[in-house]
């Protein structure tokens, strides 16, 4: 069962590489990252097990910042993040907060929808070079 507002992707790539090349796409393009958060290591320093499970927190504050002074409560959801995780099956996936239902969620005003357009467009883009042999 999907969650709403959720996209995931199935990457070709381990759970390692699919997050480093995430990482590096994003580097890449200038936008900053603020963490990177490694779930199964936390699990196993408490004595628990979980299949490989990262977040990476991002963003840029050229484009949230507006989506913040058009409704400050779109805060708890940015910076952005992207989890990459295997299922039990040892499927590789990549999944993110789709900018466009954040936007619905904290009743974002018409005027921002060409800079949410844009962030949706540029995730969809860089989770797309991180999963996908080309």
């Amino acid at each position: 069962m999907a969650a709403d507002g959720l996209t995931t992707l199935p990457s070709d790539y381990g759970p390692k590489e699919t997050m480093d090349r995430l990482e590096a796409e994003i580097r890449a393009k200038g936008i900053v990252v603020f963490a990177r958060i490694d779930h199964a290591a936390g699990a196993d320093q408490a004595g628990l097990s979980l299949r490989p499970t990262e977040v990476l927190i991002f963003g840029n504050a050229k484009a949230g910042t507006p989506l913040m002074q058009a409704e400050q409560t779109i805060g708890i959801d940015l910076p952005l993040k992207a989890l990459v995780w295997q299922d039990a099956n040892g499927k590789v996936w990549l999944s993110y907060n789709e900018p466009g239902w954040l936007a619905q969620r904290h009743e974002l005003p018409p005027g921002t929808k060409a800079m949410v357009d844009t962030m949706a467009d540029g995730l969809r883009g860089l989770a797309r070079k991180a999963t996908a042999k080309q």
